[in-house]
């Protein structure tokens, strides 16, 4: 039987779509569909990221195969990082489906520092440089010295968040894992020291390619660090032949009236809207999205929430709750 990478890497089309692969979640497969479902647990939810990953043929019964999976425990399904196709499929299967957020791409065939636009950036890269910042790819699953650095770089980030700060899980990677063999590390050092680092994760589908996924460093870190880091493994993506990179979904942005299904609720989209303009507290996506917009996205692809039924206040506060969003 196909391992759940197997059938992920095969059908799934979701720039985030590794992120199912974590450490956590649960898989659904039924013997009559070609595909699987990634799950987590949550009460009395099921909760999805990205739609069935399944044969295009496959893709409607294996839904309605998870679905029975979860009456039959008495459960109710909420799908997140759904990609446009899932969430017409979803509609279609009688959820309430909104739009939740953006996903940004650089096609690195077309990819370049060149010209006036990218002047500050090249700046911040120069500056990096100038202080020393050396970049390193090491292997994801290293162990020693480099493994316990990057073990204390994610402890001071996420305490520089503030004293009751929680780590985002399910919508985020995460460095190690079952599958942390398929993703790459670039790590930018300073005499030495590790301040920052980037991982990657493979992307799978009609855009092929690499995810950016965590990005960490330290309060210290030189001004210009990430930039310099991304920009290295964008030239080494690059050289060996990689055709995309991902900058992931930032939530709360993009929102736009002419993406929404028919039948979104417009108690969600509020609450959604409040959140992008004044929810820096819940996750800082202003700041998420200037990071991206900086290297020029070539495609920008809507995402989509999508809720069994009617949108219950109970489902949204689980959803909180699974995710570390409070």
């Amino acid at each position: 039987m196909p391992s759940a990478f197997d059938l992920v890497s095969a059908y799934a089309d979701n720039p985030s779509a590794f992120l199912a692969l974590n450490s956590g979640n649960e898989f659904f497969l039924d013997e009559r569909h070609d595909g699987v479902c990634a799950f987590r647990p949550a009460a009395r939810h099921l909760l999805q990221l990205g739609g069935p990953f399944a044969a295009p043929g496959d893709r409607a019964g294996l839904l309605d195969a998870f679905l029975d999976r979860a009456a039959g425990g008495r459960r109710r399904v909420i799908a997140v990082q759904l990609q446009a196709d899932d969430a017409q499929l979803y509609a279609a299967h009688g959820f309430t489906v909104n739009q939740m957020g953006a996903s940004y791409a650089v096609d690195l065939g077309r990819f370049t520092l060149r010209g006036s636009p990218f002047v500050r950036l090249r700046n911040k890269i120069s500056r990096a440089r100038r202080a020393g910042v050396e970049v390193t790819e090491v292997s994801p699953g290293e162990s020693g010295e480099s493994s316990a650095e990057l073990d204390l770089i994610d402890r001071e980030w996420l305490l520089g968040k503030g004293k009751h700060a929680k780590e985002l899980r399910f919508l985020v990677g995460e460095r190690g894992g079952p599958e942390q063999k398929h993703q790459r590390v670039f790590t930018g050092t300073v005499d030495g020291r590790i301040v920052g680092y980037i991982s990657y994760s493979p992307a799978f589908g009609s855009r092929p390619g690499w995810l950016h996924d965590l990005s960490r460093r330290r309060a210290d870190v030189p001004p210009g660090t990430m930039e310099l880091l991304n920009s290295t493994a964008i030239e080494r993506f690059t050289g060996e032949g990689a055709e995309w990179l991902h900058f992931g979904f930032t939530p709360f942005v993009g929102l736009e009236p002419s993406l929404e299904m028919p039948g979104a609720s417009s108690a969600v989209t509020r609450v959604l809207r409040f959140l992008g303009e004044r929810g820096e507290r819940v996750y800082p996506a202003a700041a998420q999205l200037e990071y991206k917009e900086k290297w020029a996205p070539h495609v920008v692809l809507p995402e989509y929430i999508a809720f069994q039924g009617r949108v219950r206040p109970g489902a949204l506060w689980r959803l909180g709750r699974e995710t570390n969003a409070f």
